[in-house]
């Protein structure tokens, strides 16, 4: 075999390789391409906290049960008021009935939305399953509610429409009275046999723990469950991971960095450029009925989101949070179509491209490039002329979505495009414009 082919193999291997329970070992697998690539995914927070879907505007609407018990009051003020002081938390989950799930229909709308894969919350600190199993007795999807296992009817509907599938999984739960009095036993009988049937089910293409703060990750034991899953289980070979694994692994150990609501953190995993920051669009994840239109971003500052994690070489995972009865909310339908439409124009400039080590600080212009190629997104629209620091020697300059080869100046290391006046309904896109260096 050939070096150039065993280099250009290297990465399968090691993807394959068999792996030590060591965080040593575990650390020397690379995230996989496809995950590296994707730059776009979408986040799914879902659960009985759907059905009050309601927290103060500053807090996580799916943290509804906590706050009920251990809040500021204003959670339980809401409660008492609207639906007794006597009504608790777990009489929800006959209400979160799911009756209008169409999981083809959200698939079709996460496709249009230019998003490469989804994550949906398996389980959340409430600890209630949205799939069959057996630890979950009565406090699951096909127990109860919608008796129906949602995990796997969207799995199905999204890998049909080409997409990924991965599962967000809280390894604590709240108020599990095993967790709270013995984490050893509920990591061993309850927390590991949870995890790995959800693995052996639906074989998913990323695992994305949370709840990991309160132990390290040897009570946890997390390095003996990542050596299963990669060396062992029917779980894709390329299953992606991220770093929320035990309090000391965040942006230290795992696959990629899970930064949340702004701000890249120094650390291990964002140096090496793998991160991907979650948000909402608004400030909940689950669905929050407090907020109001004002509480939701534009696709303009969702978009500018976007670009600004691909540019640094992360992804972004964007959150939605359906109602209890199964449907996307439709500001948040809208701003996924909105921000497909525009991803259709540019997404050459998005998809697969890594950050530009070499690429100037601009106020509104964000840079990626993929192999020779270098991306300029200008996040506002440039006028008459684009003027960049580019020191490579270029050869051609197109505005993506506009069939023309751009004129352009290049002297001492600036780059001037005379920027095609257009009329609206001329213009490619709204909300920021790409331009292609070669």
């Amino acid at each position: 075999m050939g070096s150039a082919l065993l280099l250009a193999l290297a990465p399968l291997f090691v993807l394959n390789a068999p792996y030590e329970a060591t965080w040593e070992s575990l650390d020397t697998r690379p995230n996989p391409t496809w995950f590296t690539d994707a730059k776009f995914g979408i986040f799914i927070h879902w659960g009985v906290y759907a059905v009050p879907a309601w927290g103060p505007k500053d807090r996580y609407a799916e943290w509804y049960w906590n706050d009920l018990i251990r809040g500021d009051g204003q959670t339980k003020a809401f409660h008492d008021a609207t639906y007794g002081e006597d009504f608790k938390y777990q009489d929800f989950a006959s209400q979160f009935k799911a009756e209008l799930f169409d999981p083809a229909q959200w698939a079709d709308t996460f496709k249009r939305s230019g998003a490469k894969y989804i994550v949906l919350t398996s389980k959340h600190h409430e600890g209630f399953c949205l799939w069959p199993n057996p630890q979950s007795w009565n406090w699951n999807s096909v127990d109860i509610g919608p008796h129906r296992d949602l995990a796997g009817d969207l799995t199905e509907a999204v890998r049909e429409a080409g997409l990924k599938m991965g599962f967000y999984y809280s390894i604590y739960e709240w108020f599990n009275p095993l967790y709270n009095t013995d984490v050893d036993r509920y990591v061993d009988e309850y927390m590991l046999p949870q995890m790995k049937d959800l693995v052996q089910r639906y074989q998913p293409d990323l695992f994305w723990p949370d709840g990991e703060w309160s132990h390290p990750s040897s009570t946890w034991r997390s390095t003996e469950f990542l050596a299963w899953l990669f060396n062992e289980s029917k779980a894709p070979k390329d299953i992606a991971i991220n770093d929320r694994w035990g309090k000391e692994c965040r942006n230290v150990h795992g696959g990629f960095a899970t930064p949340e609501y702004g701000g890249i953190p120094d650390g291990k995993l964002i140096q090496r450029g793998d991160f991907e920051e979650c948000q909402g669009m608004g400030h909940s994840f689950g669905y929050n009925r407090n907020e109001t239109a004002d509480n939701y971003r534009s696709t303009t500052k969702l978009l500018h989101l976007l670009i600004g994690n691909v540019s640094r070489g992360g992804n972004l995972l964007l959150d939605i949070g359906p109602t209890a009865d199964g449907r996307i909310p439709v500001v948040m339908e809208q701003r996924l179509l909105e921000m497909g439409e525009w991803l259709t124009v540019n997404g050459d400039a998005i998809y697969g491209t890594r950050a530009w080590a070499e690429a100037p600080e601009m106020e509104n212009v964000k840079f990626t490039r993929k192999g020779e190629a270098l991306y300029a997104i200008s996040l506002k629209w440039p006028g008459e002329t684009l003027t960049l620091a580019v020191g490579k020697k270029i050869s051609k300059v197109t505005m993506l979505g506009y069939d023309a080869p751009l004129k352009f100046t290049q002297k001492d290391g600036t780059l001037s495009i005379t920027v095609p006046q257009l009329t609206i309904d001329k213009v490619p896109c709204q909300h920021a414009w790409s331009f292609k260096l070669e």
